[in-house]
């Protein structure tokens, strides 16, 4: 049996705001092949595999966190994408710490041949849109610092859709320190 809720229409004055350390903690995702999510998830992006209960769920997290995003075929296993017009998740939105994370993100999966839908400069973030391989949305970005946010003349955030410099973007994971590689062989110590 289906329950309704009803909605009562926004108040004129919002209630007390939600505090201002809550955060959205994870994610639960429906897949067709958890072996398919896995390899995306865990494969291209670098999310650590952090428990599995065999073909029916996963958690992978970053940074030994319990779980930032959860797989499962519960309802899913080998279904199709819910089709286009209905409600649902838009999109998940992973925080890369700097410009350089995100940029080594584009690089993975550049290297994993997998296309971009998207990509965006917000003014308060930069940001790459994709699919994952069940459809989902995903949205790799990272935030400038607030205090650089764009803003109006009477301090109002003004974010903006521009369109991203990939390959300035590339450039700062090219930017990073590569490891030193010896030009030739040390010469084996010999006992006098």
């Amino acid at each position: 049996m289906a329950i309704q809720t009803k909605v009562a229409s926004a108040p004129e004055t919002p209630a007390a705001p939600i505090d201002a350390g809550a955060r959205i903690g994870h994610v639960h995702l429906k897949v067709a092949d958890l072996d398919r999510a896995l390899q995306f998830y865990c494969g291209v992006l670098g999310f650590e595999l952090t428990q599995r209960y065999g073909q029916q769920a996963a958690f992978v997290s970053a940074g030994g966190y319990h779980h930032h995003i959860g797989l499962n075929t519960w309802e899913s296993r080998g279904g199709p994408p819910p089709p286009v017009g209905t409600t649902g998740l838009y999109h998940l939105a992973i925080l890369y710490p700097t410009r350089a994370k995100l940029a080594d993100a584009l690089r993975r999966l550049i290297e994993a041949g997998i296309a971009l839908e998207g990509a965006s400069d917000h003014g308060v973030s930069e940001a790459l849109y994709l699919r994952d391989p069940d459809d989902n949305g995903v949205e790799l970005y990272w935030d400038r610092p607030r205090e650089i946010w764009p803003r109006t003349a009477d301090g109002k955030l003004a974010m903006f859709t521009r369109r991203l410099d990939l390959m300035g973007l590339l450039a700062e994971a090219a930017e990073r320190p590569q490891p030193q590689v010896a030009e030739r062989a040390p010469e084996p110590v010999r006992d006098p």
